[in-house]
This record gives C-alpha cells, structure tokens and sequence, in this order.
C-alpha cells in the first residue's frame, strides 16, 4: 500500500470504523489549526527594557514553525468540566464491525505514575481516547506530544514516540495530565489533543569540537549581520 499522494507528497493515513466516518472531527495539518491568541495577537510591542518596539513571538519562525508541523488530533466530541468532574455527550452509533473505546476520555491510575514527576496520590491520569488509526510511511516514526505551545490548554499531553509504519492497525491513545484543577467548563469537540510529527528512522552520532579560526569568523560575522538586520533568519535562513 502506498504511503504517498497523487502529487508524491509523503502521506500520513487516518482511518476509522466506517459507521463514524463523518462523525468524527478529522486530524488536520498543524498549520491549519493555529489558536485565535496567536493570530489575535501583535507582532509588535513596546519594550520598557529596551524603549522600543520590539517584534513579539508571532514574528519568531522557530516558534511558529514548531506549532505548525505535522497533523493536530482532536478531541472526539464535548467535554464538560465541573466540580472535579468530567460528563460528556456523544453520539457514536451503537454496534459495528469492530470493537473500540465509546468514550471520550478514560483514566490512567496513578499508581502507574509511581517515582515520576506527575504522581499526586489523590489525583488520576486522563487518558484521552482516539478512534483514528495513523499509518506513517515506510521508515517513520511519529512523535506525538502535547500540541507546540499551547499553553492555554487545561490538560498537557505526555510524549511518546510510535513506530506508525509498522503499528498502524490499532488505536493510539495519549494520556495527559490535567494541571488546571481551577477550570470550570467546556472543551469543546476538535480541541486538539496531541500534534502528531514525522520522525525518520536514522542513525545519528554525535560530534563535538572547538571553533577552528575560519568558523569562529562565520560565527562572528552570523552574529553581527542578525543584529543588523532584524528578520534575517526568516529571510536567507528558513526553508
């Protein structure tokens, strides 16, 4: 089977039980599911340190092209938060050739947390369910994290790295952890969950050394022409 499109682009395949095709909201390119803060925002501000204006993050390539990599998965439908409770109503057709989660969300117990970071005793793991299958192509991985730089978002979803190319007959779900204990209301259906990037198998060794006298030149030189020119690395540098 193909992993590639009519034009030869690399495809990611999402597929998902026949009777929900159309129900559910579909993975989209990151770079079409871009949160109304950032496009609300300025790309310019004062800044009292430096008694000017100063280009804020929407103009900074790295920190855009980091949120708009890749596939964005969304949540299957309503979630209504409230009183440390969670109740949703979904519409998935009963039945079906194939079994899979009925839920939005389950929960991870927190045991399975034991010696990390996020374990609080009296506190579970959301385990956010997803009811697409992803199919990488040949020699790709995808890592999976908690969408770039939404930090606006309630929960934060762990990382993991899934080899999709050979694992790609089953769901992939992603535990998060739910921090804000103050939000009180609903994340609505299509809320990205995670943001899904290609990673090619590859091997890499790593390389270290001083500066020979031609590259500290480069360096030096790199470095004054940025500070010339603001928006160099946007213009000659971004691919």
């Amino acid at each position: 089977m193909s992993s590639q499109t009519n034009n030869n682009k690399l495809a990611i395949k999402f597929r998902c039980p026949k009777e929900l095709e159309g129900l559910l909201p579909q993975p989209i390119p990151a770079n079409l599911g871009v949160p109304d803060w950032l496009k609300s925002m300025p790309t310019t501000a004062f800044s009292a340190l430096n008694q000017q204006d100063d280009d804020t993050i929407k103009r900074c390539p790295p920190f855009i092209d980091a949120m708009t990599c890749g596939f964005l998965i969304p949540l299957i439908c309503d979630l209504k938060v409230e009183d440390g409770e969670i109740v949703w109503d979904n519409d998935i057709p009963p039945g079906g050739e194939i079994d899979f989660p009925r839920s939005p969300i389950s929960f991870h117990d927190q045991s399975q947390l034991t010696g990390s970071p996020l374990f609080e005793a009296d506190r579970f793991v959301i385990k956010f369910h997803n009811l697409w299958t992803i199919e990488a192509p040949e020699g790709y991985a995808l890592f999976f994290t908690h969408p770039v730089n939404r930090f606006d978002l309630p929960f934060t979803t762990l990382s993991g790295l899934v080899d999709c190319d050979r694992y790609r007959d089953s769901w992939i779900h992603f535990p998060a952890h739910w921090h804000d204990t103050s939000f009180r209301g609903v994340l609505p259906k299509g809320t990205p969950i995670a943001q899904c990037i290609p990673v090619k198998r590859e091997g890499w060794a790593g390389q270290t050394s001083a500066f020979t006298e031609d590259e500290a030149q480069k360096v030096q030189a790199l470095h004054a022409a940025l500070k010339r020119e603001p928006g160099m690395y946007r213009r000659k540098f971004r691919a």
